[in-house]
C-alpha cells in the first residue's frame, strides 16, 4: 500500500473511531484543506458565489461639481474645500475643479492648499485670468508681495483691459511700498471702470497715508455715494474728514460705519475721538456730493461744469 492510500485509510479509520466515540453522531473531520477555506455560498439569485476572508478597500465616494459648488455658495468653505479635493482626485485634468479648490481653501484660511490648487489650475489653463488674480491675493495674504507682483503681471499680459487687474496691481504696489505706482494703477482701474468703488476707497486710503487728506475726500465721497452700505468706506471717509478738521462730518461718517457694523472697533475709537470737538470756523465748507461729482468728472475726463455721462 502506497503512502497516499495509507493516509486515506488512516483518516477514514480516525473518522470511524470518532463517530463511535460520540455515540454514532457525525463529527466534522478537519483536514489540511479545510484549515483556511474559501467559503462557497448561494446568493438570493441561486448562483453559487465565492467569498474570501480578504477585505477590499472601499471606493472613494464620487463628488460632483454642482454638489461642491452648492456647499461653497452656502459659505461652508472648509466642507467645500474637502469636496473639491475629492473631486480633483477623481478628475485630475479638470482646471475648474482646482480653481474652486483654491477659492474655497483660500476662504477657509488654508493658504498653502489654496496656492497649490491655483498653481495647478494655472498649469491646466494658463489663460484663465481669475486664477492668476486669486493666486495674487493668496500671495498677498501670505506676505509675499514680490511673488504677487509676478502673478498679477502675468494676468496683465493676458488681459490689459481689465480694471480688476489694475486694482490688484494697485494693492501689490502699495504692499511693496510704492505709493505713486499704486495710485497710477488705481487711476487706470477707474479709467477702465468708473464705478469701481474699491479702487476709489483704496486710492483715498493711500492719499490719507501720504497726508493728502483733501485729495482723499473726492474718491472716498464718491465711493460712499455709490455704495453707502460698506462700513470701511464710511470709516475711511471719516478719517479724511477728521484730518482736515471737519469734525461734525467725520462724526456722521463714523456713526454711519457703526450703523452698518456695530462691532467696528476702529470706528468706535474714532467716534470717541472726534465727537463733540469744535471745528475751526475759518475752514471752507465742504459739500460731499459736490466732491463726489467732481471726482467722477475727473476720472471720466469730463470738463468741470459739464454734464456727467449716464452710466
Amino acid at each position: 500500500m502506497d503512502r497516499t492510500a495509507r493516509s486515506t485509510r488512516f483518516v477514514s479509520l480516525s473518522a470511524a473511531a470518532l463517530i463511535a466515540a460520540c455515540g454514532g453522531e457525525k463529527v466534522k473531520v478537519v483536514t489540511p484543506d479545510s484549515l483556511n477555506p474559501t467559503v462557497s455560498t448561494v446568493s438570493d439569485t441561486g448562483v453559487k458565489e465565492s467569498t474570501s476572508n480578504v477585505m477590499t478597500k472601499p471606493e472613494t465616494p464620487v463628488v460632483s461639481l454642482p454638489e461642491a459648488e452648492s456647499v461653497y455658495r452656502e459659505k461652508k468653505y472648509v466642507e467645500a474645500s474637502e469636496m473639491f479635493a475629492s473631486f480633483v482626485d477623481q478628475h485630475p485634468s479638470n482646471p475648474w475643479g482646482f480653481y474652486m479648490l483654491g477659492l474655497s481653501s483660500w476662504k477657509a484660511g488654508n493658504l498653502d492648499q489654496a496656492e497649490g490648487a491655483f498653481v495647478k489650475a494655472n498649469e491646466l489653463d494658463p489663460k484663465h485670468v481669475k486664477t492668476l488674480l486669486n493666486l495674487t491675493r493668496v500671495h498677498l495674504d501670505q506676505g509675499r508681495p514680490k511673488d504677487a507682483l509676478g502673478t498679477v503681471t502675468m494676468a496683465m499680459k493676458i488681459d490689459s483691459t481689465s480694471g480688476e487687474v489694475y486694482r490688484l496691481m494697485g494693492r501689490v504696489r502699495s504692499s511693496l511700498n510704492e505709493p505713486n505706482e499704486a495710485i497710477a494703477a488705481y487711476r487706470v482701474a477707474l479709467l477702465r471702470d468708473p464705478m469701481d468703488v474699491w479702487s476709489m476707497n483704496n486710492l483715498g486710503l493711500i492719499m490719507i497715508q501720504q497726508g493728502k487728506n483733501e485729495e482723499a475726500l473726492g474718491p472716498l465721497a464718491r465711493a460712499v455715494q455709490l455704495d453707502s452700505t460698506v462700513a470701511v468706506f464710511q470709516n475711511n471717509l471719516g478719517i479724511a474728514l477728521e484730518h482736515t478738521g471737519r469734525f461734525a462730518l467725520a462724526t456722521e461718517a463714523y456713526k454711519a460705519a457703526l450703523v452698518i457694523d456695530g462691532g467696528y472697533t476702529k470706528a468706535k475709537l474714532s467716534l470717541g475721538r472726534v465727537e463733540g470737538r469744535k471745528e475751526d470756523l475759518s475752514l471752507p465748507p465742504v459739500e460731499l456730493v459736490t466732491l463726489a461729482e467732481n471726482f467722477d468728472r475727473e476720472i471720466r475726463g469730463v470738463q468741470m461744469g459739464g454734464p456727467i455721462p449716464k452710466n
